[in-house]
């Protein structure tokens, strides 16, 4: 069970290993999108009828009596799930001999919840990792089979930790699952005590205060890069920022628009953010300075 991006690679390891045949694949509907608002399928979805395998796409699984009775006669050993948006209830996740598996993207207890990548980030962790977990009826509260650490790089994005982590998970979920399948590997109980939340991320989250610290505002950026992406508007207009830096400075006015280091800046509560790659709004994205060189005087004219 899967939709983004980030579980095919989880998806293509698992028909690629001899010991496993996928019966199934479910996931999310297809969605419109862009102005046309023609209806683009999940990549899971286009990957699984690729590898000619069977898929279902249930709108709420949980209500689709249709879709229950096909996983039923699937007859699954085990369901892997990564990033299927749904929560799934005790008739399903105990269908399975041996139940349903997660690839999560955080070193659990830490950041349960929809987007725990971007929760490393906006808090600026140092360390973040995969989990593969024993689902349970809670939200990422089931039992721990195994994990692996990665240290975030500086400046890393959203969207390319993702990658890196996908790819993790896809490899430890295939080093795990034979073992614990076999009986081999005792499930470790999560502290719930330790437990941190990482809520869904709305696009209105991407809009930036420059009354916070530049610190936060970098990390809002990588965070949000590539969705649903950091933001000003500009010219009454969104303005993502897709890339940017810090420089402290103590005397800034707090939304002054200038040019530092020969790209634009933005003073915040302690210095400037410097914006090293923009996408104006209908426009293709572009490094800071190429931006300036056809809006330099409109930059500095702007009020915020």
């Amino acid at each position: 069970m899967g939709s983004p991006q980030f579980s095919g690679p989880i998806l293509q390891a698992l028909v690629d290993d001899e010991l496993f045949n996928v019966v199934g694949v479910v996931t999310q509907p297809d969605r419109p999108k862009g102005r046309g608002r023609k209806l683009i399928p999940p990549p899971v979805k286009e990957l699984a009828q690729n590898l000619t395998i069977p898929v279902v796409q249930p709108i709420r699984l949980q209500r689709d009596e249709g879709v229950k009775e096909q996983l039923r006669s699937w007859a699954p050993d085990v369901i892997v799930v990564a990033a299927f948006g749904q929560i799934l209830k005790p008739d399903i996740l105990d269908l399975p001999e041996y139940g349903c598996i997660n690839v999560h993207t955080s070193l659990l207890p830490r950041w349960r919840g929809a987007s725990p990548i971007q929760a490393a980030l906006l808090h600026g962790d140092e360390v973040t990792g995969v989990t593969i977990m024993k689902m349970d009826p809670g939200m990422d509260t089931g039992p721990i089979i195994s994990r692996e650490t990665y240290r975030i790089p500086d400046g890393i994005t959203y969207g390319e930790l993702e990658t890196v982590l996908s790819n993790m998970g896809a490899a430890l979920l295939m080093a795990t699952l034979p073992d614990y399948m076999n009986g081999k590997i005792a499930l470790i109980t999560q502290d719930d005590l330790l437990a941190t939340k990482a809520p869904l991320i709305n696009k209105k989250d991407g809009l930036l205060d420059f009354s916070q610290p530049g610190k936060t505002l970098v990390q809002k950026v990588r965070a949000f890069n590539p969705w649903p992406s950091a933001f000003i508007l500009f010219y009454g207009q969104n303005f993502k920022i897709l890339k940017a830096h810090f420089i402290e400075d103590q005397s800034v006015e707090k939304g002054m628009f200038l040019i530092k280091e020969k790209l634009p800046a933005i003073g915040c509560d302690d210095g400037w953010l410097v914006l090293d790659e923009v996408q104006p709004a209908g426009k293709k994205k572009m490094d800071g300075v190429v931006f300036l060189r056809g809006n330099r005087e409109k930059w500095l004219n702007e009020l915020g």
